[in-house]
């Protein structure tokens, strides 16, 4: 007759380690990433900068941290924000310098 195996000790898992905890700012750089992208892309660049940060600081820990695919998703979304806002300062820089050589010409006649 056999038994079944005992219960593990209290507050360890019966199946061995877990996944790695995230990162504790990974949720954060997510979210900053979407709202730049999708509603004021001023959070791009921080989203961006943070990003960069968070993903040193993961690769450094040789797997003991994870999150990875949020922050990467949440860094990517803040360098295309980041272009869209140097894009926008760029299109209304030309406008404006269009309208200035266009306001001038115009006056000489």
């Amino acid at each position: 007759m056999s038994y079944p195996p005992p219960p593990p000790q209290y507050g360890y898992s019966p199946y061995g380690y877990g996944p790695p905890q995230d990162h504790s700012q990974a949720t954060t750089i997510l979210i900053l990433g979407i709202l730049g992208l999708v509603f004021c892309q001023i959070l791009g660049p921080f989203a961006w900068v943070m990003g960069r940060k968070a993903l040193n600081e993961i690769d450094a820990s040789n797997g003991t941290i994870g999150g990875r695919s949020n922050v990467m998703i949440g860094y990517v979304c803040g360098i295309i924000s980041s272009v869209l806002i140097i894009i926008g300062i760029v299109v209304f820089v030309a406008a404006i310098v269009i309208g200035v050589v266009a306001g001038s010409s115009s006056s000489t006649y």
